[in-house]
């Protein structure tokens, strides 16, 4: 058992050190040998999210007294990364669950935290589900509505991608509330992912085919009024305040950026032409290639690591809700960090030709790439977001004339 070494308010917290020796090891015996059988089978990662739950590795944000570890933002992405460096599928799951006990914990009450919370530290997960197909990629506005019933309410919605969708032991879902007045009137409820009536689609998709992020029908499930996160209404600020769901993005297409270079360069050093006795990395264009993708990569890092600086402070200050730039920010490094993941990737077949084309790590990389430029916010509209941001128009995301 590793010695803890970093005290904060009396308490013995893993020190930086100590957490990145125990994803590295994770990754190295877990994570990345089944990277590509779990692509290939479109197998969902059970046994690497067991590895992470071993080590605590699931409960990172959580407090000690749930079982978590307490840990800030910069650890986070920083496991993140390392994940996706060589599972993005992996990467992707576990950003939602984290996202998921987040909202519990930061919007939920001590009870759902004893019932939902600490079981994480054996084991279970969650995600979150918000989209629907009616509304494509305005993942905030949803049409199916949540019903009253005895103590409780009736939910029947069909959503269109749920990360971990059919494995999740539980689900944070959002939808309208009873007799909603506004399409901004929304309510969260955490719902367990093991009753009858919730009904996963299959999962079939060009990359990420581990994450298993398919559409999700939840059949007229009851819900204990216990298990309302907040208020009815509440869910408006919860979807603002996405938080952890976009650094872990950004940090997912980091590491996958981070992965597509390593086997690049190496198989760059590796790769010899005979007939002229040169390895690929002794050609000027190849270098090159390299260090555009070098370039890119510390580009990330950096604002990675500026982003998570600033999320801990805001941490530190024990506010609530997280300042409106940062979270414009935020946004901003989930477009460029899953474009230059993308960037990367068509360097990596540039330079490995027939061998990254062919099926295996770098081919499958590149697919796995393509899944953050649509991912919600999609690229496209998480650009018109920020748009609206700089020109001072109304960032109200459920108003339909801004």
């Amino acid at each position: 058992m590793e010695n803890l070494s970093v005290h904060h308010n009396n308490k013995q917290l893993l020190a930086p050190e100590q957490l990145q020796s125990k994803i590295n090891r994770i990754v190295a015996t877990v994570i990345k040998p089944n990277a590509n059988i779990i692509d290939r089978h479109t197998q969902f990662p059970i046994n690497n999210i067991q590895a992470l739950a071993s080590e605590g590795i699931n409960g990172i944000l959580l407090p000690q007294d749930l079982g978590g570890l307490e840990l800030n933002y910069t650890a986070f992405a920083t496991v993140t990364k390392e994940i996706a460096k060589a599972c993005p599928s992996t990467a992707l799951i576990y950003t939602m669950h984290v996202e998921a006990a987040r909202i519990i914990h930061t919007y939920g009450n001590e009870d759902q935290w004893e019932r939902w919370l600490k079981p994480i530290r054996k084991g279970k997960f969650g995600t979150t589900s918000t989209s629907e197909a009616a509304t494509g990629g305005h993942y905030w506005y949803n049409l199916s509505e949540a019903a009253r019933k005895n103590n409780g309410y009736v939910v029947h919605s069909k959503k269109s991608f749920t990360t971990s969708s059919g494995y999740a032991d539980f689900y944070v879902l959002q939808t309208k509330s009873p007799d909603a007045k506004a399409p901004d009137d929304l309510t969260y409820f955490i719902i367990d992912g093991h009753q009858e009536g919730i009904i996963p689609g299959e999962w079939s998709a060009l990359g990420v085919r581990g994450n298993h992020s398919s559409s999700l029908l939840f059949e007229d499930i009851f819900v204990d009024s216990k298990d309302r996160i907040g208020d009815e209404g509440e869910g408006k600020e919860i979807v603002k305040d996405g938080i952890a769901y976009l650094i872990g993005l950004g940090a997912v297409w980091t590491g996958t950026a981070i992965g597509i270079f390593e086997e690049t360069l190496s198989y760059a050093q590796h790769k010899v032409h005979h007939d002229v006795k040169k390895s690929l990395a002794d050609y000027q264009i190849i270098r090159s290639l390299l260090a555009k993708a070098k370039i890119t990569i510390s580009s990330l890092l950096a604002w990675q690591q500026s982003l998570t600086s600033q999320l801990d402070e805001w941490q530190r200050s024990g506010e609530k809700t997280a300042p409106e730039q940062l979270k414009n920010e935020l946004l901003e490094f989930k477009v460029y960090a899953s474009e230059s993941a993308n960037e990367v990737a068509q360097i990596g077949l540039d330079v490995t030709g027939g061998f990254g084309y062919r099926e295996g790590t770098l081919e499958r990389f590149y697919r796995d790439a393509r899944a953050g430029i649509v991912m919600g916010p999609s690229n496209n509209v998480a650009r018109e977001m920020i748009g609206k941001t700089l020109v001072g128009n109304s960032a109200d995301l459920w108003n339909k004339e801004s």
